[in-house]
């Protein structure tokens, strides 16, 4: 099974392709998707289109894993700009047939690190200590992403991925 992660954002867009099988996850590809911040909202969203695009093209996944809104009351907006890079990631779901799983960021980080409210650098360590990755060159936001697919696995392969994680 092919997972990939999203963690959707405007300025950065963080994705990572996992693959499960025989009760083991390699890593296929994680990064970040960064358009120029002084592009039109419009072409911004369009790079994220085309790049995630091409990534479920090449990769195939059978299912896109993607951090439920969350919504703070002291900033508004940022949820409004937040759905309109999710909306073209759904799009992409319903284009490709590929299976959409939405999880909040509480319980990814709950099923990773056994605390809901773990900091992001606390995912990342997390993340990488189970993929075997260099915790320094991993973003944030691929971190976030990876940590969406590690997630997706442990509450739906009934499997633990991290057994000696920090």
């Amino acid at each position: 099974m092919k997972i990939i992660g999203i963690d959707p954002g405007l300025k950065a867009t963080g994705y990572g392709v996992v693959e499960y099988q025989h009760r083991r996850v390699s890593l296929l590809e994680t990064g970040t998707i960064e358009p120029k911040q002084k592009d039109f909202i419009q072409n911004r969203i369009k790079t994220i289109y085309s790049l995630l695009g091409e990534l479920i093209e090449q990769y195939k996944p059978d299912v896109l894993v993607l951090e439920k809104l969350y919504a703070h009351y002291n900033h508004p907006t940022t949820a409004s700009i937040l759905g309109h890079v999710r909306g073209v990631i759904c799009l992409l779901c319903a284009q490709k047939d590929l299976g959409l799983a939405e999880h909040s960021v509480k319980r990814i980080r709950q099923a990773l690190s056994g605390d809901g409210n773990a900091s992001k650098m606390q995912v990342r360590r997390v993340v990488a200590h189970a993929l075997g990755l260099d915790e320094a060159k991993l973003t944030l936001d691929a971190s976030d992403a990876l940590a969406l697919a590690l997630g997706y696995i442990h509450l739906h392969c009934r499997t633990s991925l991290l057994s000696d994680s920090a």
